[in-house]
């Protein structure tokens, strides 16, 4: 295994500690805030090295194409439903359910087709676009937003993040259905 691909897998090791560090905050344990945003901000920062290096190191793996995007949607999604779901968070850390929704129903669907794609040419050759990128972007800086307690950005920011979601997953079916055409 690779520098990138352990780099991923680290990634996906911070999942457990953001999720508790959330489960457990309270405003007495504030802290807990923080370790979470700089977990987060760790897995952010680390999925930018992994990339860098897999490219520049010509490391890029079929393995690195499956484990950075699972490691993508392990930091966002725990993030992100644990904002929406625990209920000691005070309202301020709310992430409204339907962003979620929205974001785990283009994943669903993304991972539908590349398991479809893959029974048909029985090769994983999965690329994200750079709408797909755009919109995970946006969709990781909501949780610094939110965890920041930047209440003024939060709302445009969810708002963002969903159109670029929606304009991505729409992107991508239109990528398959040309692939079975």
């Amino acid at each position: 295994m690779n520098v990138a691909n352990r780099i991923s897998v680290f990634r996906i090791l911070l999942v457990p500690g953001i999720v508790a560090s959330l489960l457990y905050y309270h405003p007495e344990r504030e802290w807990l805030r923080f370790v979470a945003l700089g977990l987060f901000v760790l897995g952010v920062a680390s999925d930018a090295l992994d990339g860098f290096l897999a490219r520049s190191q010509h490391q890029e793996t079929e393995l690195g194409t499956l484990l950075d995007p699972i490691a993508d949607k392990a930091l966002i999604l725990s993030a992100l439903i644990s904002c929406s779901v625990i209920e000691g968070l005070p309202a301020w850390m709310r992430i409204p359910a339907w962003f979620n929704l929205l974001v785990i129903s283009r994943d669903v669907f993304l991972i539908a087709g590349a398991i479809i794609l893959f029974a048909i040419h029985n090769r994983w050759s999965v690329r994200p676009s750079r709408l797909g990128k755009w919109a995970t972007f946006a969709q990781m800086l909501v949780i610094p937003c939110v965890l920041l307690h930047l209440s003024l950005l939060k709302g445009p920011l969810v708002v963002i993040a969903a159109i670029l979601t929606v304009l991505s997953a729409v992107s991508y079916v239109r990528m398959g259905i040309r692939v079975f055409s």
